[in-house]
């Protein structure tokens, strides 16, 4: 089986700044990559390479969808990158309000992205809207509230609504836990690791919580200095790390 995404010697510098470093990975269906590493590690530019919000120096994106066969993203016109990000990509962003359009309703928000595929019928988008409200533990009585109004928690999940209402085959997250409070951190981790079990979801995540790759990842890779120093099955990094870095990493979240 050939994954669903692969990327090969990906590298990226700000001026004299190493970002990432002939970063090579690979992503199959239903599958969870996280990706770790303190700031500054370059796990961040990492990702915004991948899901093409920049683009690296050098390197190979290619994605394989039954609709499109196999592609290389950096090889997309601006227009084409745009229409896969609203189709069969999402990004979720640390801060919601990166990702949500705060001055439009919390159903607005999740309709805008359908009417992007071509949903016109205004009752439909409405119903699918609540209806992802709803999954993601929203008060659907607020579906006509703006964001503003919201939570930073109730935030995150109107964007992750917003995201997966049209069934992406890929998602990016960029530290979706990363600000809130420890008891809605844990709540919106159940809520991802459910959604991701239920819709077989293939995610890249970057994060510096370990916790969050414990419960979430399959697969996950460490940055340091804009370089992978260690790779393979989360459980048996986490468990039995290798590389000095790692153990750091795992000892210092142990220590807590």
């Amino acid at each position: 089986m050939q994954p669903i995404f692969e990327a090969t010697g990906i590298s990226k510098s700000y001026g004299h700044i190493l970002g990432c470093s002939n970063i090579n990975l690979s992503l199959y269906s239903g599958e969870v990559m996280g990706i770790v590493g303190e700031s500054g590690s370059g796990k961040s530019t990492l990702l915004n390479c991948l899901s093409a919000q920049i683009m690296p120096d050098q390197g190979e994106v290619i994605f394989r969808s039954p609709s499109r066969g196999e592609v290389d993203i950096l090889k997309l016109s601006e227009a084409e990158q745009r229409y896969l990000a609203r189709t069969e990509w999402a990004y979720v962003h640390q801060n919601p309000r990166d990702g949500l359009r705060m001055s439009v309703s919390a159903g607005g928000n999740v309709g805008e992205r359908l009417m992007n595929i071509g949903n016109r019928h205004y009752g439909n988008i409405r119903t699918k809207a609540e209806d992802w409200m709803s999954r993601v533990e929203l008060d659907t009585s607020r579906i006509d509230h703006r964001p503003s109004t919201f939570s930073g928690g109730m935030q995150q999940r109107l964007q992750i609504a917003r995201n997966l209402v049209t069934e992406p085959r890929l998602i990016f997250m960029d530290e979706p836990t990363g600000g809130l409070d420890v008891s809605v951190q844990a709540r919106l981790l159940d809520l991802l690791r459910s959604l991701v079990q239920e819709l077989s979801l293939s995610v890249i995540i970057v994060t510096h919580d370990l916790a969050v790759i414990r419960m979430l990842a399959d697969r996950m890779v460490v940055m340091k200095n804009g370089n992978v120093v260690e790779a393979g099955l989360a459980d048996q990094v986490l468990d039995d790390p290798q590389h000095p870095y790692t153990q750091l990493l795992v000892s210092s979240i142990l220590q807590v």
